[in-house]
């Protein structure tokens, strides 16, 4: 199985308009800004990027977009939420049709099946498209319990299963145990931001898929922990963490991300689509300290 995907592949940030129209130019600025800041892929549609808040037609069209601008030059991971089986296939077809390069997909949130439901969903796309699957792991999210025997049988049984990434807290030790579990069938990356990347990193995941706003610092982190630096690892990570630690407040880490964007003039407004929630004023001050103690 070819696998691609590792190091630092960003949740890319969708961009509005004041009022809620998609803003695509400064969605093609946003794709050149994190493949400049090093992003060894992109990741589409994810919760980082308000993905929920999509209509099918925008999602095309940015899809098109994005795709068209990255230009080959880094991986596109499609994110897939749809709760049915068959809404998640057919998006799953489309993605592939418009050149996503893998997908991460969500198991079933609102009827939530065992094991055995799990795998047919897992397997009815796998069998309908012939990219890669990275299984999303995300039970604070979804309410859906994947324990490793689960995982490692997936890896095993469906065809185009490659990824998972892990957001099953406590992360680290559900690394090490979905690596024992899978023999090294499954490629890990982490993702809530990045709050363990060190830990996951060294206990074999090959990744993480952070928000988009502070790509540099994580590439920079994953570098040294690279070149086997990991005191040098840790000493930018822990300047990183009091923003990484503000980022992952249920409802507003959409929004401080893409204040910082704002900030940084990548984007042309914070903006978030309901039930997205924006900082308050008390909450903008904050970050704005906390990323002037970041440098930036």
């Amino acid at each position: 199985m070819s696998r691609t995907l590792h190091g630092i592949i960003p949740i890319v940030a969708t961009p509005f308009q004041p009022g809620g129209a998609l803003d695509l130019d400064s969605q093609a600025r946003l794709v050149d800004h994190l493949l400049d800041e090093g992003a060894h892929g992109l990741a589409l549609f994810g919760n980082a990027a308000e993905g929920y808040t999509l209509l099918p037609d925008e999602r095309i069209t940015l899809m098109d977009l994005i795709v068209k601008r990255v230009a080959g030059r880094a991986p596109t991971v499609v994110g897939v939420g749809e709760t049915g089986t068959e809404a998640a296939v057919a998006q799953c077809r489309q993605a592939e049709s418009q050149g996503a390069s893998a997908l991460m997909v969500l198991p079933p949130y609102y009827m939530r099946p065992d094991g055995d439901g799990l795998m047919h969903f897992f397997g009815r796309i796998s069998d309908a498209v012939s990219i890669p699957i990275m299984i999303q792991d995300a039970p604070m999210l979804t309410q859906v319990s994947m324990p490793p025997a689960l995982l490692a049988r997936m890896a095993k049984e469906i065809e185009h299963v490659q990824y998972a990434k892990v957001e099953a807290p406590p992360t680290a030790p559900k690394v090490s145990k979905v690596v024992d579990a899978t023999g090294g069938a499954l490629t890990i990356l982490g993702g809530i931001n990045g709050q363990f990347m060190i830990e996951e990193i060294q206990r074999g995941a090959r990744g993480q898929m952070p928000a988009a706003d502070m790509t540099r610092n994580f590439v920079e982190v994953w570098n040294r922990l690279e070149s086997a630096d990991s005191q040098g690892a840790w000493d930018l990570f822990a300047r990183a963490l009091p923003l990484i630690r503000f980022e992952v407040q249920p409802g507003l880490a959409v929004s401080a991300v893409k204040h910082n964007l704002l900030d940084k003039g990548v984007i042309h407004s914070a903006e978030v689509r309901h039930p997205t929630s924006s900082l308050d004023a008390a909450g903008l001050d904050e970050l704005k300290v906390l990323r002037e103690r970041l440098g930036g």
